[in-house]
Order: structure tokens, then C-alpha cells, then sequence
């Protein structure tokens, strides 16, 4: 798991909360029912509106993905690849048939049965691509829901202030309770803000970042896989799948194929 989301977002939130209380201002005059139910559930209507409804089933699923999602390790693949690759270039492709089951990975496994099974390799490839390109569009689908939901929020707060100010406007004869009523309406702007940037805009782009590394790994897959079918030496397979790896996220040294 990797918990830079919830890092992030706490931080946000401590920043907000060490500011107010530094300023001398109660935390829980900005906890009011009214405003929160306009800025949540308003938001989240107007993305449910601008999008398929299929999407927003999901979105408590893409949620928490964004939340507890772990980080694919390339590594971790080209190793194995590297492996598979060293067995069959010495025993054949079909002696991998009894490995194929103990992969954990079902894109690889699936990808590796393919070519197992005989499938010339520009389908494998074709078919793999496919699948990726589909996995791609599906989650920009899922993080451009919370993207809308970040661009609606600020709005939603406006009309919330807005709707406040005209009750203020209907108290002028209650000078006394201007102040109050003025500072409760500027609440709903806070939530849509607030929201937007601390909560919808980063998880949308965390589904983003995931979606990336995700397809930039089984893209690295779909090149062992390729190159195994082909019986490449497995020295080759390895240099070439971390070329296909960023400096930063590749191991730092390579370690030696037996």
C-alpha cells in the first residue's frame, strides 16, 4: 500500500486546523449540517449528472483504490520475466505451462498462456495492447468523475453563500444577528473549496498517476512476454525491460541472470 494520499490529505487537513485554531477561531463553527449536505451531496449531483451512471457505481470502489491502492512493482515482473525467459530459452516455451498457474500477476499469467497456447505473436501483442488501452479508458472514466467533483465544489459553496446572503438580506431589521448569519453563509464556500483541493482534485489525480503506472507496467509485460515467445537470451530481456523503466523507479543496480 502506498499511503501518500492519506499523508497528503491529512497534512491538508492539519494545515487547515493549526491555522484556525492559531487565529483565534473555533474549529467547530465550520461543522454546520446545512452547507455540508448543499456542498457533498449537491457536488456529487452534478458530477452523477455530467457522467454515466455506471461510473458513479463504481466510485465507491475507485475510492477506495485511491486510498489503499499499491503501487505496481516493475522489478518484481521483470524478474519473473527474466526467469520465464531463462526456462524456455533451455527447455522450450511449453515447459512453462507448470509455472503459469503460481503467477500472481493475471495479466501476465493470461498473456503467457497465449503464447503457450500457440498464438502468433502479433495477436498476442493485438490482444494485450487492446486490453490495456480498455483498462486506460476505464480509469480515466473513474478519475475524471472526481476531477468534475473538484471543478462543481467551489460553485456549489457559491450558490451556499449565496443562498445565506439572501437570508441575511431578509434580517437587516436584526443588525445583532448580521454577523453571525454573514459568517454562516461563507461557510459553504469554505466546504466547496475546501473539498475541491484538499479532497476531489488530488484523489482524482491519484487514479490518474495509478492508472499510469499500472499500464506502464503491463506495457513492460507485454515486451517480456513478446520476447520470450521469440526465445530471446534472457541477459538481452532484462536490459531491455528496465530501458523501459524510469532511472527512479528501476532497482539500482542489476543483478546478475544465471
Amino acid at each position: 500500500m502506498d499511503p501518500s494520499t492519506i499523508i497528503g490529505v491529512v497534512l491538508a487537513l492539519v494545515a487547515i486546523v493549526g491555522s484556525v485554531s492559531m487565529e483565534g477561531g473555533n474549529i467547530a463553527s465550520i461543522f454546520l449540517p446545512a452547507p455540508m449536505l448543499l456542498v457533498f451531496l449537491g457536488t456529487l449531483g452534478a458530477a452523477v449528472a455530467g457522467g454515466l451512471l455506471r461510473d458513479a457505481k463504481g466510485m465507491p470502489k475507485q475510492l477506495v483504490r485511491a486510498m489503499t491502492a499499491k503501487t505496481p512493482s516493475p522489478d518484481v515482473a521483470v524478474e519473473t520475466l527474466v526467469h520465464l525467459a531463462g526456462r524456455a530459452r533451455r527447455e522450450g516455451l511449453l515447459a512453462l505451462e507448470d509455472e503459469v498457474n503460481a503467477i500472481e500477476d493475471d495479466f501476465l499469467r493470461r498473456g503467457l498462456q497465449l503464447a503457450i497456447d500457440g498464438t502468433d505473436a502479433e495477436e498476442v501483442a493485438l490482444i494485450l495492447s487492446t486490453e490495456v488501452d480498455t483498462k486506460r479508458s476505464s480509469d480515466k472514466a473513474s478519475a475524471k468523475l472526481f476531477a468534475d467533483m473538484g471543478g462543481y465544489a467551489p460553485t456549489i459553496g457559491i450558490i451556499g453563500t449565496v443562498l445565506g446572503l439572501v437570508k441575511v438580506l431578509g434580517h437587516l431589521s436584526a443588525p445583532s444577528q448580521l454577523g453571525a448569519e454573514i459568517a454562516s453563509a461563507f461557510v459553504a464556500t469554505l466546504w466547496g473549496v475546501m473539498t475541491a483541493n484538499v479532497f476531489w482534485l488530488p484523489l482524482g489525480n491519484r487514479l490518474k498517476r495509478l492508472s499510469e503506472a499500472e499500464c506502464d507496467q503491463m506495457e513492460v509485460v507485454i515486451e517480456g512476454i513478446l520476447s520470450i515467445q521469440a526465445g530471446s537470451n534472457p541477459r538481452l530481456v532484462e536490459q531491455k525491460l528496465y530501458s523501459l523503466i524510469p532511472a527512479n523507479v528501476a532497482r539500482a543496480a542489476e543483478k546478475d541472470v544465471a
